[in-house]
């Protein structure tokens, strides 16, 4: 069993956080009758209430793998990395789904309207898990601690967890503010009961998440002095530099704050990290044991917390029965659902020829002529349940993984210095940029130069995004910072629905916000074009 705050401690009830976060408003009804101040009576009380707040990225619910905390979707489908994987990579030209089920083939096509299910059960998990956080932060003041009883190095350890949980919320926040754009906006001191959301705009949103970010940095733990799997000043930076490099999407051309990406890139750089020298070594079952490179990620336990999303199911999708399932870690799985486009494993083929060792594909058919067919297109073998000396990990039943997903890591970092550098960005050396892009090329290459180049322009970087961080969820967001998302300059099989690929209308840039908030809230607004 791996050791995290969450998988230790058990998830604790809180009032609040057991309940569907898709209704008409904030009225929750508890479930049961604990109260708060029987949940938060003592410091471990705190503790195992701020692993529900961590739980729900990692869990359905909090009472099985065949139950949600959300409403109006399949509770094998409700887990947040399995939705915002599949809305940032079905999207592109990353990854292609063979299942023909309802809502499904809309990904590929770019044609999601405001009633599909799975991009509601997105928008409803972030904001059922900032309500998570919300019910957490409301408990944790310090007047609330004071009338508990709760001081000293207790209380210390208790505003440390508020901020956890504050950038948590703040994590949620950017998944809102890069998918739908302008979301209902709620936090720790809006009302509890019948209480409708005002909506947010994306400029005013990105100004409150950078708000948090910086005003809870003082509480959080120095870089890498938090336990494993959980938010210290690294990741509040890591999130601020990945929100300062797409400031112009967010807050329009003329926004541009690639010097504070700059800033806070480096804030990540000097903190300690490093490269991990074997790049699968970070997407197998015991990537927690000695991890240098991941800054934060989402933590599984194929035994003791099962849910069929996260890594359970990029993996299990990723495979058939045909692939031998065993060899990675899930013997009685592979569901044959995800490959990729031919664009993809074409980015690893180069002066070189194909020996950069990210390239983790299966299968010699690159062409999807058919969707519908898994073994058409190469299947992608990057995540495996699988330990470091090649045995499976732990799995009840043979398919749920163990394999943490990372959501920063050292190597994005690279990435936004060397990006952020050569689109202008003020403290950025193009000495440096070219050093990182080359470090990362040369673990690519087993440590040795063969891969490095001589000099870098935004196409090339781009390019290497995808080499280093394809089927992490980046994708989407990466082509819509460079224009390529739905413009029909740049096309991959399928793109808009057909076979050559085509660009689609421009709004598709955000999705929309799911018919039935607009129906239950008339606060909210329409994303343009839905």
């Amino acid at each position: 069993m791996k050791k995290n705050i969450w998988k230790n401690l058990g998830i604790a009830v809180i009032v609040s956080a057991a309940l569907v976060s898709c209704k008409k408003d904030l009225d929750r009804t508890p479930t049961n009758a604990t109260t708060a101040d029987d949940v938060y009576a003592t410091p471990i009380g705190y503790k195992q209430s701020l692993a529900k707040v961590y739980g729900a990225f990692a869990l359905t619910s909090s009472v099985g793998a065949d139950k949600s905390d959300l409403g109006g979707i399949d509770a094998g489908t409700s887990d947040f990395i399995r939705l915002y994987w599949s809305a940032q990579e079905w999207t592109t030209e990353e990854a292609i789904c063979a299942w023909n089920n309802t809502d499904v083939p809309d990904f590929h096509n770019l044609n999601w309207g405001p009633n599909n299910t799975l991009l509601n059960g997105l928008y409803n998990r972030c904001i059922y898990q900032i309500t998570v956080a919300n019910a957490f932060i409301r408990e944790s003041t310090d007047e609330k601690l004071a009338n508990r009883g709760i001081t000293g190095a207790d209380a210390d350890n208790a505003r440390k967890y508020r901020a956890e949980a504050r950038f948590l919320r703040a994590y949620q926040y950017w998944v809102l503010m890069d998918l739908f754009g302008n979301p209902p906006y709620v936090d720790e001191t809006t009302p509890i009961g019948k209480y409708l959301p005002e909506q947010i705009t994306r400029a005013r949103l990105f100004a409150y998440i950078e708000s948090e970010l910086k005003g809870i940095e003082s509480s959080l733990a120095a870089p890498r002095q938090n336990e494993y799997g959980r938010a210290d000043q690294a990741a509040a930076w890591a999130l601020l530099a990945r929100m300062y490099l797409n400031a112009e999407v967010y807050l329009g051309n003329g926004n541009a704050k690639y010097g504070d990406a700059i800033t806070y890139a480096n804030k990540v750089i000097g903190a300690g990290y490093t490269l991990m020298p074997s790049y699968q070594r970070l997407f197998i079952a015991d990537n927690n044991l000695n991890n240098t490179e991941t800054i934060l990620s989402v933590n599984y336990d194929g035994v003791n917390t099962q849910n069929y999303g996260g890594t359970t199911y990029i993996i299990n999708a990723a495979i058939n029965s045909d692939m031998n399932p065993a060899s990675f870690g899930v013997p009685s799985g592979g569901w044959g659902g995800n490959r990729s486009t031919r664009n993809l494993p074409l980015l690893f083929t180069d002066r070189t020829g194909t020996t950069d060792k990210r390239a983790l594909f299966y299968g010699n058919n690159q062409e999807v002529n058919n969707v519908n067919d898994f073994t058409q297109g190469l299947a992608v073998t990057k995540f495996k349940n699988t330990l470091q000396n090649g045995t499976a990990a732990p799995s009840t039943g043979g398919t749920y993984c163990s394999t943490d997903f990372p959501l920063f890591r050292l190597a994005e970092m690279y990435l936004i210095y060397a990006e952020a550098t050569l689109r202008g960005g003020a403290g950025g050396n193009a000495a440096t940029a070219l050093q990182y892009i080359n470090a990362l090329r040369t673990r690519a290459y087993s440590g040795t130069p063969a891969g490095n180049l001589t000099s870098i322009n935004l196409n090339s970087i781009l390019d290497e995004r995808g080499r280093e961080l394809y089927w992490e969820g980046f994708r989407r967001t990466d082509l819509i910072r460079y224009g390529l998302f739905t413009s029909g300059t740049y096309l991959w099989p399928w793109k808009g629905g057909i076979r050559d690929g085509r660009g689609v209308e421009s709004f598709r840039t955000l999705f929309p916000i799911p018919s039935s908030d607009l129906n239950n809230n008339p606060n909210l607004k329409q994303n343009t074009g839905y």
